[in-house]
């Protein structure tokens, strides 16, 4: 039996079974403190893998493979060197407020295991950036590099740093949090998510509106030029948006997005990678749509709907974006990858990356190397 088919029967069979017997949330707290515990050890043997290589350059960040983790399954940066273990190419933690919030009364993460989908409404519960970033120094995935078969050149993650704004700013301050977090979070970033898509954040997603994200994002570009020259040190920008979005919205942004990074001083940093700009957009959130779990237990919960039922809804949201930014653009592709086959879909539609979360606590650390070999293959 090959280590990921060891991998694969010990989370099917074990492990998941006894988790999801417990409440969503408790058996993600758990699984975390598993990792956090055990990713310095010899028990990481549990969901340890071999890293696909198949290297890929965008934005000047040599990423060693395609397949990352998304934002809000490790909110506090404590398990990067587990993720390191499990063969991402790539791990994006957060979101990180500027001050601690324990984020929405319980109970708050629901199961709808008919349809692989999960219902979240946790709402940026956090420990804060100083924590977030006192986790990230402790963490020693820079250490890890992962030596390529047959060659002499060296390879690691790369590690995404997502922000956000903490629930009692006013939506008018909302910007000054991302600031604040910005500025924090970069020496350690090889890139920064602009997340202003969660729906658990009350009026989070009106950010996606014309001039407040215009004003957000030419505020941050400044920003990121100061910094880029206090720590001579460039860094790309995401911006993360929501699946809920209709043409005119999804015209705005992308409008937004080409105008913001058109004007970027730094777009020569990345000229070498291929593609262009010091922007990007990882496509999508999770959606408030129910129209596909419609009748099924849980789903009249309020929260973020992940997991399949997004697939299809984030797939239109990347080819319309692709559409709007034109090839040159980066996007990573995310939601309801269930299989090296969605992932594939995700790439059909016009990602460069993709990420999963939901993926996997439904299919284990197994699936990242399968999308990652799969993708390599159909490159």
């Amino acid at each position: 039996m090959s280590l990921t088919s060891f991998i694969n029967f010990f989370y099917s069979r074990v492990l998941r079974p006894v988790l999801f017997l417990l409440d969503g949330e408790k058996a993600h707290d758990l699984t975390l403190g598993f990792l956090r515990n055990t990713q310095h050890s010899f028990l990481n043997i549990l969901y340890r893998q071999t890293r696909v290589q198949d290297p890929i350059e965008l934005l000047g960040l040599k990423f060693p493979n395609k397949v990352g983790l998304a934002a809000g399954l490790d909110k506090n940066a404590a398990c990067i060197d587990a993720f390191d273990a499990m063969g991402f190419g790539f791990v994006e933690v957060g979101t990180v407020t500027p001050l601690a919030q324990p984020g929405n009364p319980k109970p708050r993460m629901f199961r709808i295991e008919s349809h692989n989908a999960l219902i979240n409404r946790l709402g940026f519960n956090n420990l804060g950036i100083q924590s977030f970033i006192s986790n990230v120094e402790r963490s020693k995935f820079k250490e890890n590099a992962v030596t390529e078969p047959n060659s002499a050149s060296q390879s690691r993650i790369l590690l995404g740093l997502n922000i956000g704004k903490n629930a009692l700013t006013p939506i008018e301050d909302a910007t000054k949090d991302y600031l604040i977090c910005l500025k924090e979070v970069y020496p350690y970033a090889d890139y920064v998510t602009i997340n202003i898509s969660s729906p658990n954040t009350k009026n989070l997603r009106s950010l996606q509106n014309d001039e407040a994200l215009e004003e957000l994002l030419s505020s941050l570009e400044q920003e990121r030029a100061r910094l880029k020259s206090h720590h001579n040190k460039h860094v790309p920008l995401f911006l993360k948006i929501a699946p809920d979005l209709d043409d005119s919205q999804i015209e705005v942004i992308a409008n937004t997005l080409n105008a913001v990074s058109s004007k970027s001083p730094s777009n020569e940093d990345s000229s070498s990678s291929g593609l262009k700009g010091s922007w990007g957009l990882i496509a999508t959130n999770t959606t408030l749509s129910r129209s596909a779990v419609e009748g099924t237990k849980h789903s009249s919960e309020a929260g973020g709907l992940s997991g399949s039922p997004v697939l299809e809804l984030s797939n239109r949201v990347i080819q319309k974006m692709r559409h709007h930014l034109g090839a040159d653009f980066v996007i990573i592709g995310v939601g309801g990858i269930m299989s090296a086959e969605d992932a594939l879909a995700k790439v059909k539609a016009g990602a460069n990356l993709v990420q999963i979360y939901t993926g996997l606590i439904y299919k284990g650390p197994g699936l990242v190397s399968q999308i990652a070999n799969a993708l390599k293959m159909n490159a």
